[in-house]
């Protein structure tokens, strides 16, 4: 019950969270890596034990995580629900009608999640590795948690047990004339499970997974892109050196 709490509170930070996060800090750049097959398989961990308790991938088979190194037989052993099975989609394992009545709307779903928070501020990547890691405990709030990218945001952090708590130092600084907060760093309240460098891993891995999952064929069109390209080029080249040769004659 308490990772579905948890991961419900995506809900309202994903639904808003570009626009939202223009009012918040410049967000980080996520690390690209989705030619990662270790961070993929990893991501995908996480994105099932923290996500799809509420969130559906409806667009999603758990046998396409195959593409990522995973054999079915990994697939039933470390990813599936009991009930589920390797060629169905990714069903959140909340009934949506219990969710809609106990919230007033059901989950997004998370396929193409990545893709469509890009904004101002940079992709879709770096808004999700910004907002998963800028959380903080903020007693003044009904959830007990706050963001920097996404301020008053309405849920609470669904990784906190990994990050642990903690909270913003902020400076305060006079800008023509009037007085505001600048961020300046962090201060840990309460230890984690991960250290900060495996937190953000995590996070990247995370991001990383949801944004293969919006394009699974991505790497696979950037390769073929390449070898179109190449085989342009020299066919251009082909195609030049048979024109002079057609017409070396002409005056």
């Amino acid at each position: 019950m308490k990772k579905i709490i948890f991961g419900l509170a995506l809900v309202v930070s994903l639904v808003g969270g570009a626009n939202a996060a223009s009012g918040g800090i410049a967000w980080d750049k996520a690390p690209s890596k989705t030619n990662d097959l270790v961070s993929l398989q990893n991501g995908a961990k996480v994105f099932v034990n923290y996500c799809l308790n509420c969130h559906s991938a409806a667009f999603m088979r758990f046998n396409r995580l195959k593409d990522i190194g995973l054999t079915d037989q990994q697939i039933k052993d470390n990813l599936l629900f009991t009930t589920d099975k390797v060629g169905e989609t990714m069903k959140a394992a909340i009934d949506p009608r219990q969710a809609k009545e106990w919230f007033g709307a059901n989950p997004p779903d998370l396929t193409v999640i990545a893709r469509s928070r890009a904004g101002a501020g940079g992709s879709g990547a770096d808004y999700l590795y910004t907002y998963m890691r800028t959380y903080y405990a903020d007693d003044t709030k009904a959830t007990g948690w706050n963001n920097l990218a996404f301020p008053n945001v309405g849920m609470p952090h669904v990784l906190w047990e990994l990050q642990g708590k903690r909270v913003p130092i902020f400076e305060t600084v006079v800008n023509h004339g009037h007085e505001e907060k600048v961020f300046k760093g962090w201060q840990q309240v309460t230890p984690g499970t991960m250290s900060p460098a495996q937190y953000d891993q995590t996070v990247g891995d995370l991001v990383n997974y949801l944004q293969w999952m919006g394009e699974p064929a991505q790497n696979t069109r950037v390769r073929v892109g390449v070898w179109v390209l190449l085989f342009l080029a020299v066919l251009t080249l082909f195609a030049w050196r048979l024109n002079a040769a057609f017409w070396k004659d002409v005056k």
